[in-house]
């Protein structure tokens, strides 16, 4: 059965729908970037606390700014904007869930004039954003916000036509900063250490460009609150769509598949009102900085420590890697050896049981989550993920031979072909790039590391990191990811 608002009645009774009149809420959320993530977990949230018969001036409004973002548009538009939250794990009880917290979505390419004036309108009192890591415009090398950016040069000489997230932030508060309308606050829901600290210095930095006095306005009075979030969400597949039909009769468009899990850590920041997400399962604290290291170092690093290690030797899941007692005997090292000595303790966790909980959430085959989406764009991710690991451990004088192998596999993945000699594409949006800079085996190491926007200064200069990525290197290459795996671990249980 199509979802539709007109058929929610219709729906199979294991499967949930709003308990609110989906056209009786109002909007105060514009959430930018709406993708799978944003759907299982922020919008999942206000659905919860609106079944709760609270926050109904919560709406979110989506907002798509790149041309891509049209289909996703369209599919939820010709549902009503309803999709269904498709909840996975291994074992039984799958959750399937109605989703109405969404009423509109917004593309830049259409009208970036009503756009502006959406974000600029009074009731609009948060603005989200999952625009990825690399989003942010920051040089991972310096910290700094990147000016010189085409796009970015383009919304400082076009101010009242912008193209990127800045450009309609700055425009949305200096009409909100006219009309006397209070800011709202900014709040960014990306994988990435300290989020709102970076999300501020992004926008100031490109504020000052624009407008001095805009800039101290929007230091002033717009807030930017700090998030840890997580939920494992896969690319919705065909074979999703299709299994989520045959099982519960529901034809979507564009379902969201997610494991169990959920958790998001959210400081209380707010400069203009927030939903009772505390009432849903959501921790305020006033300090989250404990708890992004956690789930950043352990989590994301331990993802990236499996995955282009994995898609070298031919798996394309990530419960394929956790089904090779290599992958997981290596992950469990590099988790107990390498990041938990450099965690500070977290209020109310248990790392013992979190890594145990991570090693369960990888080995979820029920959500199929694909190595692909997990190894795109490494190179934004390895700055916020691993080289902060590695250079710690190069920092403490420790072992970086398991950190280093992490570094190996990416510049072998680089190359295109894994073991068994399949082709593959990698999804980078500096893919060209970096297989530039491991084209030519002649100085690979030297050229490869000393991509400071990437990898900093101290691991080039690390000669004890430099020799364990060569040697990773090299043992990948000869001997293939299995006998690397077992000789380093070998190593660690001789270090131990």
């Amino acid at each position: 059965m199509k979802l539709k608002r007109l058929n929610l009645s219709q729906l199979p009774p294991q499967v949930r729908v709003p308990a609110y009149t989906v056209t009786a809420t109002r909007q105060g959320i514009a959430h930018i970037g709406v993708g799978g993530f944003h759907r299982a977990h922020q919008a999942y949230y206000t659905d919860a606390l609106m079944n709760l018969g609270q926050g109904l001036d919560w709406s979110i409004c989506g907002v798509g700014l790149r041309s891509e973002d049209r289909r996703a548009r369209d599919d939820l538009a010709g549902q009503d904007y309803l999709y269904t939250l498709y909840e996975l794990g291994d074992g039984d009880g799958h959750e399937v869930r109605v989703i109405g917290a969404i009423s509109q979505m917004l593309l830049a390419e259409d009208d970036a004039q009503a756009l502006i004036d959406k974000l600029a309108s009074p009731e609009i009192r948060i603005v989200s954003l999952t625009i990825t890591e690399g989003g942010y415009c920051i040089d991972d090398s310096t910290g700094e916000f990147m000016l010189h950016l085409p796009q970015i040069q383009h919304d400082l000489a076009h101010p009242q036509q912008p193209r990127t997230v800045f450009g309609f932030l700055c425009a949305a508060l200096a009409l909100r900063r006219a009309a006397g309308i209070p800011a709202f606050t900014l709040m960014s829901c990306d994988n990435l250490p300290h989020n709102g600290a970076v999300t501020r210095k992004a926008l100031l930095a490109f504020a000052a460009r624009r407008d001095a006095d805009l800039h101290d306005w929007i230091e002033r009075h717009v807030s930017f609150p700090n998030a840890m979030v997580d939920r494992i969400t896969p690319m919705t597949s065909t074979a999703h769509r299709l299994q989520l039909h045959d099982e519960h009769g529901i034809d979507d468009a564009w379902p969201v598949v997610c494991e169990p899990f959920v958790q998001w850590v959210l400081e209380d920041k707010f400069c203009n009102g927030r939903p009772a997400w505390e009432q849903v399962g959501v921790q305020f604290t006033d300090d989250v900085t404990p708890y992004e290291e956690m789930k950043i170092k352990l989590l994301n690093g331990s993802h990236l420590a499996l995955t282009y290690l994995g898609f070298l030797k031919g798996y394309r899941f990530v419960h394929e890697t956790m089904n090779d007692p290599l992958f997981v005997a290596y992950m469990r090292a590099y988790m107990d050896l390498d990041v938990t000595p450099q965690l500070a303790p977290v209020p109310g966790i248990d790392l013992a049981a979190y890594k145990d909980t991570l090693v369960q959430r990888f080995s979820n085959q029920a959500i199929a989550d694909q190595l692909e989406r997990v190894c795109s764009d490494g190179s934004s991710k390895f700055p916020k993920f691993t080289v902060p690991t590695i250079n710690r451990l190069i920092a403490d004088g420790r072992d970086t031979e398991r950190a280093a192998l992490v570094v190996a596999a990416w510049a072998l993945y680089l190359k295109g072909v894994d073991e068994n000699g399949l082709s593959y594409r990698v999804p980078d949006p500096r893919a060209e790039f970096c297989q530039a800079l491991v084209a030519d085996d002649t100085l690979l190491t030297q050229r490869l590391l000393a991509v400071e926007e990437i990898f900093g200064s101290a691991i080039p200069h690390s000669s004890a990191f430099v020799d364990a990525f060569e040697r990773c290197f090299n043992s990948l290459r000869e001997h293939g990811v299995s006998k690397t795996l077992e000789r380093l671990l070998a190593l660690s249980l001789i270090h131990i």
